[in-house]
């Protein structure tokens, strides 16, 4: 039962063996569902050259923005560049490298990463950039462009409640990527609102196993608002 026990007290030990030039995997949409102390965390530890890998690249000053802040991402594969100006004067200076995706394409690329498939046949972005280099077949009355999966050194996720053993249920909408992110880290790091005890969620409720999970730990969060809309 012990050994079974994820649970860790720091995010000096969430993070621990975090180096430079690693790849980072990143849950989250906008600033919906992110990781927000991990990514603080990254930025403590100054891990630099680092090549994330998440939905967009946060907005200026919160989010994985903290981290193009401070130079530590040598290059972003996401589907969005977003609100985040600096991310986009560090693209346009060729400051940073960037592989731009689309969104259902990076969702899958995660997913078949944690599944252990090597690549995938897909028609998303057939006769575009986005299939410039990659092999292309036809079945059926399509062609289908190649595209291979993703993996990471370490993949850190948001959830809502866990248990000790790392199982995860994401809250809502704050699900998004987080899924598909956790499958895909060599290393998982998960934090979420709440530690639960064994046997405290439902086992049909559970988003993620925690068989995928390595470490977990509780924290707070502000959960900042990426567009604050309300009415007149």
């Amino acid at each position: 039962m012990k050994g079974l026990d994820k649970r860790v007290h720091s995010y000096a030990q969430a993070l621990e063996g975090l180096r430079d030039g690693m790849t980072v995997i990143a849950g989250g949409f906008g600033l919906c569902g992110i990781p927000e102390n991990l990514i603080a965390e990254i930025r403590r530890l100054g891990a630099r050259d680092l090549t994330v890998v998440s939905n967009n690249c946060g907005v200026d000053g919160w989010g994985l923005g903290v981290l193009l802040e401070s130079r530590q991402i040598r290059k972003v594969i996401a589907s969005y560049v977003g609100e985040n100006a600096l991310f986009e004067q560090q693209l346009l200076a060729g400051e940073i490298e960037v592989e731009l995706t689309p969104q259902g394409t990076l969702a899958e690329k995660l997913r078949a990463g944690g599944a252990g498939i090597p690549a995938f046949y897909t028609a998303t972005g057939y006769g575009t950039p986005v299939a410039e280099g990659k092999e292309v077949r036809r079945f059926g009355e399509r062609n289908y462009i190649l595209e291979p999966s993703i993996t990471g050194d370490f993949a850190i996720v948001k959830g809502w409640k866990a248990d000790h053993f790392g199982n995860v249920i994401y809250r809502h909408t704050a699900q998004n990527f987080n899924p598909m992110a956790a499958t895909a880290g060599r290393i998982t790091v998960v934090e979420v609102e709440e530690i639960v005890p064994p046997g405290a969620l439902e086992p049909s409720q559970i988003h993620t196993p925690g068989i995928y999970v390595d470490r977990v730990i509780q924290g707070s969060f502000e959960k900042r608002i990426e567009q604050r809309t309300v009415r007149a």
